[in-house]
């Protein structure tokens, strides 16, 4: 099957989960409306016999059906997987035992290729310089374009010491580059602490797998110790772990208010709360972001920032914040699809908005250079080179007291914007 027609079959298939949502809203009557979306069924029936029938080529059904679904997925997770049996199988014994893998988050956020929302700190593909936005074409030769997200896991997992072979498109190379990575044992980095300048404490936090928010704390108990007298919390690349430790981490800072709630279709609404009993630090404070922020600490940053009881620095977060589980099907297979997700306290979904610094900076980095073999070498983030923008700008934010509404009104009286802040969308979205 052709690249133009799978891509017409993905079209087609987002197109039928709009009639579908149209149709559950715009009932011709209040007595049918419930029958709408089964209606628009048909309408996707008869594209697939139109193409059975009509397409250049006899098309292979069995991958076009494949397609179908993932598309169907897709356009509304972009987390989402069906997996066959066999799959499924595969899939279950490498989430039960992952050996040594890579340390890449992956999703399809931004298409319908596989992206990387972030690489772990510290992982061979963090190592290897790979990074949000990036796109993995193919692992081991295998084209990822129709291949289920899920599935991803058990190609990038395997023994410790094996290597694994991913064809990469960088988002400021026009050709992919092949990387070979070496799988190791993947250790989530631990908070990191020091004290910079007038008495500011800092603690890098870059992941919020369960349990971490206890090292956190001790780490800003040991900073109080030195005497800081503000604090900064830097989330950035911190995309691994759960949205219930980022409301543990929120907890640190907040003495009440609504932390989170998350809710889906057949998921009774859940509400997390402050609880003043866990709070450490009450002076300022600022939290740093990017792009790799996502999931956890997305959870704690919307939430710091509704209740301004942060300033938030850097560039606009991924979106990920929800609770997802394998739905069987009667094939032996399963749909991974979020049944959840987790919302600001003033009601919006974080997987839909991100979270959207008050101080947007652009984490700029110097521009590819070549190597010995001519291929573009990747610099490290500006952020590891000791260039940091955002960390300057978070400085400046929490020395002088800044707000959010205070910058606006600064900005209001500039001709320019000498800081060259600018907020990230998914159209010009870095590397880190």
């Amino acid at each position: 099957m052709n690249r133009r027609f799978q891509m017409a079959v993905v079209a087609a298939s987002t197109l039928v989960v709009a009639l579908l949502l149209v149709g559950a809203v715009v009932g011709q009557a209040p007595e049918t409306a419930p029958a709408d979306p089964y209606r628009h069924i048909g309408v996707y029936t008869e594209v697939f016999s139109k193409i059975k029938s009509d397409y250049v080529e006899e098309p292979d059904m069995k991958n076009v059906t494949l397609g179908a679904i993932n598309g169907l997925l897709v356009s509304l997770d972009p987390f989402a997987s069906y997996l066959n049996g066999d799959q499924y199988k595969q899939y279950l014994k490498t989430t039960e035992n992952p050996k040594a893998g890579v340390g890449l988050i992956l999703s399809r956020k931004y298409g319908y290729e596989i992206s990387i929302v972030d690489a772990i700190p510290g992982s061979p593909a963090d190592k290897a310089g790979l990074a949000t936005g990036d796109i993995i074409e193919s692992i081991n030769g295998i084209a990822t374009r129709d291949m289920p997200l899920a599935y991803t896991d058990v190609l990038l997992h395997g023994e410790p010491g094996s290597t694994v072979d991913l064809n990469v498109l960088r988002l400021r190379k026009a050709e992919p580059s092949k990387i070979t990575l070496t799988r190791a044992k993947i250790v989530l980095p631990a908070p990191t602490e020091k004290v910079l300048e007038d008495k500011i404490g800092y603690v890098a936090v870059e992941s919020l797998e369960t349990g971490k928010s206890q090292a956190i704390a001790a780490a800003i108990k040991d900073l109080e110790k030195q005497g800081i007298q503000k604090l900064i919390l830097d989330l950035r690349h911190s995309a691994s772990g759960t949205p219930e430790e980022g409301v543990e981490l929120a907890r640190l800072f907040l003495e009440k208010g609504q932390i989170t709630y998350v809710m889906g279709q057949k998921y009774p609404k859940q509400s997390f709360d402050a609880d003043p009993a866990k709070v450490v630090w009450k002076g300022p404070l600022t939290v740093l972001t990017n792009r790799g922020t996502a999931n956890g600490a997305e959870v704690a940053v919307a939430a710091l920032q509704e209740y301004k009881r942060a300033q938030v620095v850097g560039e606009r977060t991924y979106g990920d914040a929800a609770i997802r589980k394998a739905v069987p099907t009667q094939d032996g297979g399963a749909v991974l699809l979020a049944v959840a997700k987790f919302y600001t306290p003033g009601g919006k979904a974080i997987p839909d908005t991100s979270v959207t610094p008050g101080y947007p900076v652009l984490d700029a980095e110097a521009v590819p250079e070549e190597d010995d073999d001519n291929n573009p070498a990747t610099p490290p983030p500006a952020s590891k080179r000791g260039e940091d923008p955002i960390l300057k700008k978070g400085i400046e934010v929490i020395k002088n007291g800044l707000t959010a509404d205070s910058q606006k009104t600064a900005d209001r009286k500039m001709p320019a914007n000498p800081d060259n802040m600018q907020l990230l969308t998914p159209l010009n979205v870095p590397k880190k």
